[in-house]
């Protein structure tokens, strides 16, 4: 799982964003937009959200990076639901409920990865293998007429696309979209990449307002001043959509003239690539590392945001440590709990307290716009 880097090339959308920046901004056009401020407040609408949204769509619940051998699991609580994330002895990633089928037990518990061949229920110690098969149970005999290929773990229907891992609750879920950006992440070496750091944060804001922070530019020179702000041109950015999914890049300060490459060292010194997966999911594409973050609702005012940082290999000695280190506490500390997820916080305060009954949106703030037009369309 965690080879060399392997050289890819760019995609063909990869390449035309990257063309797009090339080619200089370019004023903003459109009319100003409104997002009720109810859609962020509202109990019953969250509640919509989960039926209708979050328990019918595919969603990415962790990298590849997670699961980097075979036969190993890991519990995962965050979407409401005890379930278990597995890569089998073949190397087939899984997405189970992480339930006993004898009579009902966790089997798993805590949150840290587990490395088995098998995974054995605390209750009564049946066992089960990591494709979910019943694999042995203590005193056979007192259960006459079983049929263990009956009682195999709960699975979900689970893709592993260019470097991550999908899931649905619902059988019939559509997953041509996802499958359709798996080359993208492939072109990135998603697959390849190590998993440095991981965390998971719970922030008093509805999820959709931190999606928002992800879908536009213009309050990175603002919010971001004294962190990244500086690396980036004002207003230099471009996104195009794949399905309900964006796919953006905002163009570095120093590096601009560089977007007309084609090669990807040249490319990631000049754009920042950003994939806002439908319904909540981020993935940032920095220079030298990605940060992906998984959105898990909770209630209409809070949320939990798993934050993975992926690098292209474990690191080889103190300096590199110590350079991972420096780069996970300014983005996953600093730039997104501190900045971000607190201004998502603060925004979700202003609007329970029915100071404004609307959002205004700018000619900046357009991926919000398409993003929300796509929340109503599920609604």
């Amino acid at each position: 799982m965690n080879a060399p880097t392997k050289i890819s090339l760019p995609t063909t959308g990869q390449l035309a964003l990257a063309a797009r920046l090339a080619e200089g901004a370019t004023a903003p056009t459109g009319d100003i937009t409104h997002v009720d401020a109810a859609t962020y407040t509202d109990p019953a609408r969250h509640a919509a959200e989960q039926a209708k949204i979050f328990t019918r769509v595919p969603l990415v619940i962790a990298p590849s990076a997670l699961l980097p051998q075979n036969n190993m699991a890991v519990p995962h609580d965050g979407f409401g639901k005890p379930l278990l994330i597995a890569r089998d002895k073949d190397g087939h990633a899984q997405v189970f409920l992480n339930v006993c089928q004898h009579r009902g037990t966790r089997l798993v518990e805590g949150s840290d990865p587990v490395c088995a061949a098998r995974l054995v229920c605390p209750y009564h110690a049946w066992s089960y293998t990591l494709d979910g098969k019943l694999a042995g149970l203590p005193r056979p005999d007192a259960f006459p007429g079983l049929d263990k290929a009956t009682l195999g773990l709960k699975k979900l229907p689970t893709r592993e696309l260019g470097g991550l891992i999908w899931f649905a609750f619902d059988a019939d879920a559509d997953f041509t979209t996802a499958e359709a950006l798996g080359a993208d992440f492939a072109a990135f070496d998603m697959a390849g990449q190590y998993l440095f750091r991981r965390r998971t944060h719970a922030v008093a804001a509805n999820w959709k307002l931190i999606m928002d922070a992800f879908l536009e530019s213009y309050h990175v020179q603002r919010l971001h001043s004294a962190t990244i702000g500086p690396f980036f041109k004002d207003g230099i950015s471009v996104a195009d959509r794949i399905g309900p999914h964006q796919r953006s890049a905002v163009g570095r300060e120093a590096a601009l003239a560089a977007c007309a490459a084609d090669d990807w060292p040249t490319l990631r010194s000049a754009i920042t690539y950003t994939y806002q997966l439908f319904p909540g999911t981020v993935l940032i594409v920095s220079p030298d590392y990605m940060n992906l973050m998984v959105m898990m609702p909770q209630s209409e005012g809070r949320v939990l945001v798993e934050d993975f940082m992926l690098i292209p290999a474990a690191p080889g000695s103190e300096k590199a440590l110590a350079h991972w280190e420096k780069s996970w506490n300014l983005l996953d500390g600093g730039v997104f709990a501190g900045e971000d997820f607190r201004a998502a916080a603060l925004g979700q305060e202003g609007l329970a307290s029915g100071a404004i009954e609307q959002v205004t949106l700018g000619t900046l703030e357009t991926g919000i716009r398409h993003f929300h037009d796509a929340v109503e369309a599920m609604l």
